[in-house]
């Protein structure tokens, strides 16, 4: 059995995409058959009976593009919507809990619970939308997204990734990019919208997360091992 997980690195870049293309029964195959290719790469059915996931380790946030202290987390996911995360610095534990349309934070400086904000509930529900789990193990399908095959793309020196873009209903996409030799998955692309820092103005800018390092487990370890 194994079950791969990735370290990734995000990257925002302000700019445009193109539109969608048309869907064609062709392309949405071919789209199909990549996500099978990347659920076997990744552990096949011992992927998908995955229903809970511990991770931990370290978290460096990153303010005014300087790097703070670094910070110790525990993060428990049950699939498909919800998490518990911990966050442990100078001796304050943060928690951060959400289920489904609701979420709660826990601050231990004050020792006080409050419901999250709107915007806040916003990203996580964005995060379940544009995570590889959620594309892999087909819950958009309840959603009404729709498939289309976009092509093949340049990931370095003699590399190209196969590309597929997932649109649901209200126009949000992702695109999701995958080995063209071994499935693996690669990289995730989005846009979304975020406030300036000098000014109350938005501005879109695309999301890039990069799957970076695979993480083998097999199903006698009970914790993870990078």
């Amino acid at each position: 059995m194994v079950l791969l997980l990735w370290f990734c690195f995000s990257a925002a870049t302000i700019g445009q995409t193109n539109n969608p293309p048309a869907q064609s029964s062709a392309g949405n195959d071919k789209a199909e058959t990549i996500i099978k290719q990347a659920v076997d790469a990744v552990g096949g059915n011992n992927y998908l009976n995955v229903r809970s996931v511990i991770g931990r380790g370290l978290y460096t946030a990153f303010q005014e593009g300087m790097s703070q202290l670094p910070a110790r987390f525990l993060d428990y996911i049950v699939y498909p919507d919800k998490e518990r995360t911990e966050f442990m610095g100078a001796g304050i534990r943060t928690i951060q809990t959400n289920v489904g349309e609701k979420g709660w934070l826990y601050d231990g400086a004050t020792k006080t619970i409050s419901d999250m904000k709107e915007a806040q509930i916003a990203d996580f529900k964005r995060g379940l939308r544009t995570s590889m789990e959620n594309l892999l193990h087909g819950w958009w399908r309840k959603e009404g997204a729709t498939l289309s095959y976009i092509g093949r793309r340049e990931a370095g020196l003699a590399k190209r990734n196969e590309t597929i873009r997932l649109t649901y209903p209200d126009g949000f996409w992702i695109e999701y990019e995958f080995g063209a030799r071994d499935g693996m998955p690669a990289k995730i692309i989005y846009k979304r919208n975020r406030t300036r820092g000098d000014s109350e103005e938005t501005e879109e800018i695309t999301e890039e997360d990069r799957l970076a390092k695979p993480i083998t487990i097999s199903p006698s370890q009970k914790t993870l091992k990078a």
